[in-house]
């Protein structure tokens, strides 16, 4: 917008002159918004963050609170990357300004805000209704994928060759749909160019909740005498319909979402939403300082600890220096860091039949080297090198001080969760 009102026909390649224009896109751009929310009679606020921001705890803090502020006062807060300073200098190591470009998608920031806020559902809009199976443009019998259950699996098929899921931009929104999914937030993709579609899709989940919670009120199933030989009994639970198997009129929309929620019930047989992909959380959602631990602080580097370690973090122990095994990267104290678990040199793990998968420790023989979480540091790169395998009784004498006996506290120490192994399976339409 800025581009536009200035009258430049090209995106300049100074640093500086980017950011001047993105400053005028910025006036333009919540003029809209103000202009277009008034004929509702509805108040707007303007949120410019950056990666600083989100990464500098007590900031964090400070926005989701000025957050909670707005929405008790009735307000609807506008927000967006602060491109006027995201990028602080060309002159930056080449490390922190490809940070900040991670940052610079606004499917990350929207999911990172969702987080913050708590919010119930993220809406991701593009071109395309759904994901497929598929390119939709060069197959013909692409399939759309409804239902998300296993992210792992669909990020495996973005990433391998020849496959894609419909158009470009893609992959930044299945990130953020991890990044939401983890927080708690149901992520739903959907096509654009038909806004009512989010009030349809809402009411759909909200109907099969209630179905769910109410069983009189669905439909009994067909008994076996009924059914020809072509119709075998249907193997999806109410919970989770496919949407092939639903009626194929659309969904009413109303400005109302209760009269919406109504209309899609029709003797306990739910109505057909407009078509999407819809990524369902995750059950046993991190929030709050895990979230921001793991996925609102960029890394400065890595540090590899041995299965040993791996165990005592999942037993909620903080990570001793005779853990460590290796330091990747330079870093300062309380900066964050990769946590990564692989073999000490020469050793091979023997498989314990003890091992249990729930804690996030593998069971099998593991051998290539595995992010397992993320951490805030006691020391620098530099002094971890030199404690590292060693005991914390012996720091003191290493490093003529000892600061703490742990490399990183426990409470500074948040860890991935392990990934189902449920497939993301196409609908059969």
């Amino acid at each position: 917008m800025g581009l536009r009102r200035m009258d430049v026909a090209k995106r300049p390649k100074s640093l500086t002159a980017r950011q001047a224009l993105a400053s005028v896109g910025q006036c333009q751009l919540i003029g809209l918004w103000n202009t277009l929310f008034g004929h509702l009679h509805q108040p707007i606020a303007q949120i410019l963050l950056t990666r600083n921001d989100i990464a500098d705890r007590t900031q964090y803090l400070n926005a989701q609170n000025t957050f909670t502020e707005l929405f008790g006062m009735g307000v609807i807060p506008i927000v967006n990357e602060n491109d006027t300073i995201a990028v602080s200098q060309e002159l930056n190591v080449r490390q922190e300004i490809r940070a900040i470009e991670k940052f610079g998608d606004n499917d990350t920031l929207s999911a990172i805000t969702a987080a913050m806020v708590q919010a119930d559902y993220l809406f991701l809009m593009t071109d395309v209704d759904c994901l497929y199976d598929k390119n939709p443009r060069t197959h013909t019998d692409a399939l759309p994928i409804e239902v998300v259950e296993d992210i792992s699996a669909l990020e495996a098929d973005v990433s391998s060759a020849g496959s894609t899921l419909g158009t470009g931009g893609m992959s930044t929104k299945i990130v953020a749909a991890r990044l939401a999914g983890s927080a708690g937030v149901t992520t739903v993709i959907s096509r654009s160019s038909n806004p009512n579609n989010i009030l349809a899709i809402v009411s759909y989940v909200q109907a099969q909740r209630t179905a769910t919670e109410l069983p009189s009120q669905r439909t009994a199933p067909e008994p076996p005498s009924q059914r020809t030989a072509a119709e075998p009994p249907s193997q999806k639970t109410a919970t989770e319909p496919p949407l092939s198997s639903l009626p194929s009129t659309p969904a009413a929309e109303e400005s109302d979402l209760s009269k919406s929620t109504s209309s899609l019930q029709l003797s306990g047989i739910l109505r057909a939403p407009p078509l999407h992909t819809r990524f369902l959380p995750d059950p046993l959602p991190i929030r709050d300082r895990s979230f921001w631990l793991l996925h609102g602080i960029a890394p400065h580097g890595t540090i590899y600890i041995d299965h040993g370690a791996h165990r005592a973090l999942a037993a909620k122990a903080g990570l001793l220096p005779v853990g460590v095994v290796d330091v990747e990267g330079q870093f300062a104290q309380q900066e964050a860091v990769r946590l990564v678990v692989t073999q000490r040199p020469g050793h091979v793990r023997e498989r314990n039949p003890r091992d249990v998968n729930g804690s996030g420790v593998s069971s099998e023989i593991e051998t290539a080297p595995k992010e397992i979480g993320r951490a805030l540091v006691n020391y620098s790169s530099a002094e971890i090198l030199r404690i590292k395998g060693c005991q914390s009784t012996e720091i003191q004498s290493i490093l003529e001080y000892a600061d703490s006996e742990y490399v990183a506290l426990r409470e500074n120490i948040s860890l991935l969760k392990t990934q189902k192994s449920r497939p993301a399976t196409p609908g059969l339409v």
